[in-house]
């Protein structure tokens, strides 16, 4: 494993990058693409792309539908398909039991590896192990960091919730708010519940929890802008996605508040409200390494028998704060979709 640093960012936890990647397919909900066979050179390897037997990896996740966040996740997850001569099967849907029978469509298909996320880890407990008892090998991303080596998955690639909700706490400790709002979009997340778990236990200010319907912007806004008429002692508004930042962003307007916003995730927007100051900062987790490492480190298993993390330990890709300090460093990658 190799382990890389963006010039300019400041980083609260390590990030571990593994090598290669891969060739890819979708179907249904997925999208396919392999190329043209590469001149191979004295290492049966050309222009960086393998000449490894074709490969089939699903990756099953939890995302809601028009979220940028997990379209980076699937880029990332391309790029790897698409180096490693993969055929990738994407497909996703926040309801956990839907994600259950996709993974069991993939166990069903013999594909050769699934990635999955474990937003709701019960639900699919069953399927995972069918999966592991038919001999595919399972890894983690982005939700299920507590879970992965219970279930018996290979490896794990995201970031501690838990610690990058006390990391924002503790920063906005340093800012000079009172009473933050932590918005969760999706009631029972296991990764959004411990990031304002995380926040409410390291700020030292009140902390109020606000549920919102994250696939129903409309609804975000107008139920955000409620409470800030409410309670005018708001001064910090906490979400837990960049849409949703962008969305408070508008709901503090329109609400008459003077609250701040800071955000866990990134995308271009997101990156350019930094720049323009409506928004004060955010905790980059980097979902396209999530996606990338995730596809890759089953190539790798599969050809080498590698195991990311050495199977004991989490691969982590955040968390990082992207604020007015280095969010220059980071624009030209978010206008790109890599961060």
């Amino acid at each position: 494993m190799n382990r890389t640093s963006t010039p300019g960012l400041r980083r609260i936890t390590p990030v571990v990058a593994v090598a290669a990647a891969a060739a890819l397919t979708l179907a249904g909900c997925s999208s396919s693409s392999g190329g043209k066979k590469a001149e191979e050179d004295a290492g049966n390897v050309s222009a960086g792309k393998a000449n490894t037997p074709r490969l089939t990896i699903a990756m099953v996740t939890h995302a809601p539908s028009g979220d940028t966040f997990w379209d980076t996740i699937r880029k990332g997850a391309e790029a790897a398909a698409a180096k490693d001569n993969i055929k990738l099967i994407y497909s996703n849907d926040e309801n956990a039991g839907n994600q259950a029978n996709l993974v069991q469509n993939a166990i069903d298909q013999k594909v050769d590896g699934i990635a999955i996320t474990l937003a709701k880890p019960d639900a699919l407990k069953s399927v995972v192990a069918k999966a592991e008892k038919a001999g595919i090998p399972v890894v983690g991303l982005n939700a299920g960091l507590s879970v992965w080596k219970q279930q018996g998955l290979l490896s794990f690639f995201g970031q501690d919730e838990a610690v990058s909700g006390q990391a924002l706490g503790s920063k906005l400790n340093g800012t000079g708010a009172k009473h933050a709002l932590c918005v969760i979009q999706a009631q029972g997340d296991v990764n959004l519940e411990e990031r304002c778990a995380g926040v409410k236990k390291t700020f030292s200010g009140k902390t109020d929890i606000l549920y919102v319907n994250g696939t129903d912007m409309p609804s975000v806004k107008s139920t955000i802008t409620a409470k800030l008429k409410q309670d005018s002692s708001i001064d910090q508004v906490v979400t837990l996605g960049a849409p949703i930042a962008l969305t408070a962003v508008q709901a503090v307007s329109e609400g008459g508040s003077k609250a701040k916003i800071a955000t866990f995730d990134l995308n271009k927007d997101l990156v350019s409200a930094i720049q323009k100051g409506s928004i004060q900062f955010a905790v980059d987790q980097q979902p396209y390494l999530q996606g990338y490492l995730a596809v890759d480190s089953l190539w790798l298993y599969k050809t080498n028998g590698n195991f990311s993390g050495g199977g004991e330990q989490p691969v982590l890709t955040g968390p990082a704060f992207v604020d007015k300090s280095n969010v220059e460093a980071v624009s030209k990658f978010a206008a790109k979709g890599t961060r």
